[in-house]
């Protein structure tokens, strides 16, 4: 089966801002990603030990919003690469290069968020359409970097 094209990036984006809307107006909360591995992680941790203060210490438990949300981007993910087509790549490996600034920058990444209490997304996204000042700073720091750093990273997409 030959791949779908891609969707045109205005019309995710438009898409993307009205689900960032409905969550606002159906849930009270935005969009944000890195809450739902530290949720989830601090209640098996809280399970695997019987500590009742580990176990409640977020809010929510196993049915918070967010480990929700993240699990309804992976079922959408799964069935949106599964339609156009794209559910299995068909390229070769990735060099090894690739595969380890993929994870660095993975890893860093997530340690970053658990630095900030927050993801990417979460700040961009639900802070940006909030008007957060620190959000706006934060996105043109972020674009600045990437920016910066795509001419020194080139070699490993080449």
């Amino acid at each position: 089966m030959t791949p779908r094209p891609y969707v045109d990036p205005y019309l995710a984006g438009v898409g993307l801002g009205l689900v960032l809307l409905a969550c606002f107006a159906l849930s009270g909360q935005g969009l944000g990603a890195s809450g739902a591995f530290a949720t989830v992680a601090n209640h098996a941790v809280g399970s695997f030990t019987g500590n009742a203060w580990v176990q409640g210490y977020l809010s929510g438990g196993w049915a918070s919003w967010m480990v929700v949300e993240v699990g309804g981007v992976i079922l959408g993910a799964g069935l949106s690469a599964w339609r156009a087509g794209r559910l299995v790549t068909r390229r070769a490996p990735a060099p090894r290069g690739r595969l380890a600034a993929a994870v660095t920058g993975g890893v860093l990444m997530g340690f970053g968020a658990a630095l900030a209490r927050g993801c990417t997304s979460g700040l961009a996204l639900s802070g940006g359409s909030l008007l957060s000042v620190g959000a706006w700073v934060f996105m043109i720091a972020l674009f600045a970097a990437g920016f910066l750093a795509a001419p020194l990273l080139r070699r490993l997409w080449a």
